[in-house]
């Protein structure tokens, strides 16, 4: 079939499968109307959807995972994600040309190639995944992969074209989420919380603060522990990525993704590998940990679409500085400082400076 066939193909089916993300309402509602609506059209036995950090690329709430029966496996899921040596890592995914790719397609049709088949998707009876990562420019909102199990045929280059065409589309939609509300939880909220995983990632203690914070997230996968409770597959992603910056694996973005509570709260979840005798890899230290103003201006403004430059020149205004000095610490001209004020205001549906720096500082409250 010729490229220009299959893209009139798409086309329709493009427009079907937004029509259901439209009239979501929050993530998980878009995941789940868009499975739904994708299925008529690259059919699939079994599927897992996830928010990410933007910044980070690692998974967050929340997550949709369906008809894969219990998500015990989820964690050897990840594990293999971010310590094996794969093909087709979501990481890689971000910064291809195309986001969307099939495992048979790229391996020659031969799935074994990938530690992640080898491992767990062989065995469950998978014949092959396409997945692809929803971004907007460089900036990953969430990861799909969708599996066919064995008897299906492989994910052919039409399925994967319209996957990939509703990357884009997909992300700006979820990226709406992030924006801020006045309604909301309240801002009590307990300590950092702290977890240590020994090095082979088995978590080994726990404070009481953490509890706390892990109470609050949303549900989703998770897996059990030694320590009386399950542990949130966010966590153990973020706790997975520090062993592997620590194998000299990953190092972009570090192990870091902000999470939200149930109450609409934005938690930070940042990791790190202790080093052991003679410097060998030690323990993995976690800390969860209410999510500083900056920290969720900086996704918030990722959410309204700003610019590197539009959100150097908001950070600037945090600070109470005028038109005038903002142009001289980025040397630039006050007119130009002008032009990105303007849409700055535009973007974030504000008239002043001070409605900027309440939207973005101090209404970081929605439901999830």
């Amino acid at each position: 079939m010729s490229d220009a066939r299959r893209h009139a193909e798409v086309l329709p089916a493009h427009a079907k499968v937004l029509s259901g993300a439209d009239r979501a309402t929050d993530t998980r509602e878009l995941f789940s109307r868009t499975s739904a609506k994708l299925r008529r059209h690259i059919p699939f036995d079994s599927a897992v959807w996830a928010a990410t950090d933007p910044e980070t690329g690692l998974i967050t709430a929340p997550m949709l995972v369906e008809y894969l029966g219990s998500s015990e496996g989820c964690a050897e899921y990840w594990e293999s994600e971010l310590l094996e040596e794969n093909v087709l890592p979501f990481r890689d995914l971000t910064r291809a040309a195309v986001p969307a790719a099939g495992l048979r397609a790229v391996t020659g049709d031969l799935p074994a190639r990938s530690a992640r088949f080898r491992r767990l998707l062989g065995s469950q009876g998978v014949d092959d995944e396409l997945r692809a990562v929803l971004r907007v420019g460089d900036r990953p909102w969430a990861v799909v992969s969708l599996f066919r199990m064995s008897g299906g045929a492989p994910f052919g280059p039409a399925e994967t074209m319209l996957l990939a065409g509703l990357s884009g589309p997909l992300a700006s939609r979820l990226r709406r989420f992030a924006r801020p509300s006045a309604s909301g939880g309240g801002t009590d909220a307990p300590a950092p919380g702290l977890v240590l995983f020994d090095p082979s990632g088995e978590p080994t203690s726990i404070n009481e603060e953490a509890r706390q914070h892990f109470s609050q997230l949303p549900e989703g996968p998770s897996t059990p522990s030694q320590l009386g409770l399950r542990l949130p597959i966010w966590v153990v992603a973020t706790a997975l990525q520090a062993r592997a910056i620590a194998r000299g694996r990953d190092r972009a973005g570090g192990a870091r993704m902000r999470i939200r509570t149930v109450d609409g709260r934005w938690l930070t979840c940042h990791a790190s590998c202790l080093s052991g005798p003679a410097g060998q890899p030690g323990p993995v230290a976690l800390v969860i940990e209410p999510a500083a103003a900056t920290d969720r201006a900086v996704l918030i403004a990722e959410a309204y679409g700003l610019t590197p430059r539009e959100l150097e020149i908001t950070q600037l205004i945090t600070r109470g500085l005028p038109t005038t000095e903002i142009a001289a610490t980025l040397f630039i001209s006050p007119h130009t400082v002008r032009d990105h004020l303007k849409a700055v205001f535009g973007k974030a549906e504000v008239s002043s400076r001070g409605e900027l720096v309440a939207r973005l500082f101090g209404e970081h409250y929605r439901p999830v």
